[in-house]
């Protein structure tokens, strides 16, 4: 298939995946049977909306689901669906959770979509395109120094302590009066839009980075692992994203600064 193709396809994932979610938001319920809080029913009845499309359309690409695991393909491509990236956000009733949508060919992400259908902004990432928001191109912004970057993380809950002290490390060469907390996916978007400099993230699966990669890289921006290296199915979820790659070395040896404190 050709990208434009696989680009329509997602779309349609997106679509589809936003309108079974958005009943779900803010939905007040008192009965909560077992575990079906409006977050697990939103998330599967939106993953079940993508896998339904998906086995029509491309019946032979494999698709790995948060909800829903893991269905082998034969192609060498794979679509990579997480259908609510930010689940505190959520039923926190904050609309900077999203839908995350990538397609994986032999391994490494050539698009990505980061869905927000609340407020109904879609940014759309693939190789050799600039990155959009809405369809009108978006950049990352230049940052000069690393004493200059904002920089945005989930939380502190997400990191072991020992990964913890490495951000911190890093966060403390930054403007980290302007830190962000809170975000999730959101915040690669805002990286991608100009509006972040950096963000630093551990613990996050196949399904969590996937869809960021093309987006933050088709605006400008790179993303790696703690060690400065590519990101790819087998990595283990160590993530930084910045919006001025001339920063890469900096944030690398922050991060790896973290050591130095007597381990």
């Amino acid at each position: 298939m050709k990208l434009d193709d696989d680009i329509a396809l997602a779309l349609r994932l997106a679509d589809a995946a936003g309108a079974a979610i958005r009943p779900y938001f803010r939905s007040v319920s008192a009965e909560r049977k077992g575990d079906a809080t409006p977050v697990t029913l939103a998330d599967r009845a939106a993953e079940e909306a993508m896998r339904a499309i998906l086995a029509a359309e491309v019946p032979r690409d494999g698709i790995v689901g948060e909800e829903f695991g893991t269905r082998e393909g034969s192609t060498g491509r794979t679509w990579v669906l997480d259908p609510i990236d930010g689940t505190a956000g959520f039923l926190a009733g904050r609309a900077i959770f999203g839908t995350l949508i990538a397609l994986l060919v032999d391994g490494f992400p050539v698009l990505g979509v980061i869905d927000q259908p609340i407020a109904g902004e879609r940014w759309v990432g693939a190789s050799g395109m600039a990155t959009t928001l809405n369809g009108q191109p978006v950049r990352t912004r230049p940052c000069r120094e690393l004493a200059e970057a904002t920089i945005a993380t989930t939380g502190p809950h997400y990191f072991s302590q020992h990964e913890g002290e490495h951000f911190m490390a890093l966060a403390s060469q930054t403007d980290y009066r302007r830190m962000v907390m809170g975000g999730d996916c959101y915040n690669y978007a805002m990286l991608a839009t100009g509006q972040l400099d950096i963000v630093c993230e551990a613990g996050l699966k196949l399904h969590d980075w996937a869809a960021l990669v093309p987006v933050v890289e088709g605006a400008g921006g790179t993303m790696a692992d703690w060690n400065g290296d590519p990101l790819h199915a087998g990595s283990e979820g160590h993530v930084i994203a910045l919006g001025d790659p001339a920063r890469l070395d900096d944030v690398i040896e922050a991060l790896a600064a973290g050591h130095s404190h007597g381990h």
